[in-house]
């Protein structure tokens, strides 16, 4: 089974049910990375939630990234983080982390900003919002033009994010995308439990 998935978090945790489904979820073998985005939370409570996390990931071989965050990245010992454009810069995200860290960085849908992270020798870029995403609105539109250009000129892993699903998955990673990010498809799904949905992506 190949691993193409990037699975992000759902916006809460609440429970203990939620630590029960990703393990299930993570044992199908189709996630590679597992990233925790949590906003508009307290330092204590982010700490106490990566640390379980962590524990799951780790028992499915699955790496660990926290959005945002890398000095939380650092004390929890996670695989690395996720930085917006908005977030903190690529330097002092590495300088914190160490260089044998994954890194990754939101492009949007721009050329320009995944040349710079190509510069920058990121572990990969993100490209969206594909489709029309519940999870995040992005006033910033992705396109399979930007993914096929990707493709031949920069040479890393790229990820596609935004509305991602069962149904149009194929499509983008026919397209050049090395893995697909989904969350609200998982976890909010009104017609699969988690374990369901995730094995929709064959």
């Amino acid at each position: 089974m190949k691993k193409f998935i990037y699975l992000i978090s759902p916006t809460k945790i609440k429970g203990n049910k939620f630590y029960r489904e990703l393990h299930l979820v993570l044992k199908t073998k189709r996630v590679k990375f597992f990233q925790l985005r949590l906003k508009k939370i307290t330092t204590e409570n982010l700490l106490k939630i990566s640390k379980k996390i962590k524990k799951i990931v780790k028992k499915n071989n699955v790496k660990f990234l926290i959005n945002d965050n890398p000095l939380i990245a650092k004390k929890i010992g996670a695989d690395g983080c996720h930085i917006g454009q908005k977030d903190m810069d690529y330097n002092k995200s590495r300088k914190i982390l160490g260089k044998n860290k994954i890194i990754g960085i939101t492009c949007h849908n721009s050329k320009k900003l995944a040349l710079k992270a190509k510069r920058w020798e990121a572990n990969y870029i993100a490209f969206g919002s594909f489709f029309k995403s519940s999870t995040k609105k992005s006033p910033f539109k992705a396109n399979l033009a930007t993914l096929q250009w990707a493709k031949k000129k920069i040479n890393m892993p790229i990820v596609a994010i935004g509305g991602i699903n069962g149904s149009n998955y194929k499509k983008i990673l026919s397209n050049g995308a090395n893995f697909i990010a989904c969350s609200s498809y998982v976890w909010n799904n009104k017609k699969l439990d988690p374990v369901s949905a995730i094995r929709k992506f064959k």
